[in-house]
């Protein structure tokens, strides 16, 4: 594999991403208006893996990133090149960096409208498409049916209850992230029968609040799981990442204040990545763009 890539006037090298100034992250998103924070990023190499594109005096022209979750699957996200660097190719050298990496895993990512033509030459299929919500929180919710269990903040003990849940909603074991969401988010638990039936998270990022991951059986449960947060953020920025284009739960944001700002495609290589079951857990918000 390729180490460097050759630009008109100079050369860029792949470093690990833990090897650079936090701070050279952060402008490099700054840059391409994405709205990640400097913690962001510090809790993203945390969980995950990662190269930059640096010259040869330490300036950063691009990142990629891969986060796997059990042994055969990862998502891939953070893939930011400069202008100049992704008119020359860049892109597709750190994608082919990262490629080589997962090795045979699974694979799957959010694409935005930019990246999508790269993602398609490089054998990634379309499977659905990602709607981020987001906005000033009402201060009053729209109205919800009856909650059918109870809502709980999440104990230590029922980590490994809610992994199990995600795996089958999510399609893969990513306990150990769920582990590291846990201790930087607020987390929600729904029960019913003994059993607990959905979760979701929050925690600060970019201009406010992400929530997500939320998993549920159905929608009315993924709403009173989302609604839970967005009491406590009644005026403030929330965002939620979902893939439910209409329908109650898409209707219950909409009304609560969150409404479309973009949209992105899921993609995946290898095994199809999204697989939805009748009276299955789905997941309904996703923990980010970058880990799904």
């Amino acid at each position: 594999m390729q180490q460097s890539m050759h630009l008109k006037s100079f050369e860029l090298f792949a470093h690990d991403i833990n090897d650079v100034d936090v701070k050279l992250l952060h402008a490099l998103t700054i840059a391409v208006r994405w709205p990640h924070r400097q913690k962001d990023w510090e809790f993203l190499r945390r969980v995950g893996h990662g190269i930059v594109a640096v010259d040869g005096i330490g300036r950063v022209f691009g990142s990629a990133m891969w986060f796997p979750q059990g042994d055969d699957f990862a998502s891939i996200g953070l893939v930011i090149t400069t202008p100049r660097t992704q008119a020359q190719g860049g892109g597709r050298w750190l994608m082919a960096q990262v490629l080589e990496r997962c090795g045979q895993r699974n694979l799957a990512l959010n694409a935005t409208h930019a990246a999508y033509p790269l993602y398609v030459s490089l054998g990634f299929t379309s499977e659905a498409v990602v709607y981020m919500r987001q906005g000033q929180t009402q201060h009053t919710l729209p109205p919800l049916p009856e909650l059918e269990g109870e809502l709980t903040a999440l104990t230590g003990d029922q980590l490994a209850e809610i992994a199990a849940l995600d795996a089958r909603a999510f399609g893969a074991n990513r306990a150990q992230l769920l582990a590291s969401l846990s201790g930087v988010s607020s987390t929600v638990v729904l029960s019913r029968g003994g059993k607990i039936a959905g979760y979701s998270m929050c925690r600060e990022f970019g201009r406010g609040h992400q929530i997500g991951p939320t998993i549920a059986l159905n929608e009315q449960d993924a709403a009173h799981l989302t609604a839970a947060h967005l009491k406590a953020l009644p005026g403030r920025f929330a965002r939620v990442d979902t893939r439910e284009r209409d329908g109650m739960f898409a209707e219950f944001l909409e009304n609560s204040g969150l409404a479309v700002a973009e949209t992105v495609t899921t993609m995946s290589k290898g095994r199809r990545f999204l697989n939805r079951e009748a009276n299955q857990p789905w997941v309904y918000g996703l923990a980010g763009h970058a880990v799904g």
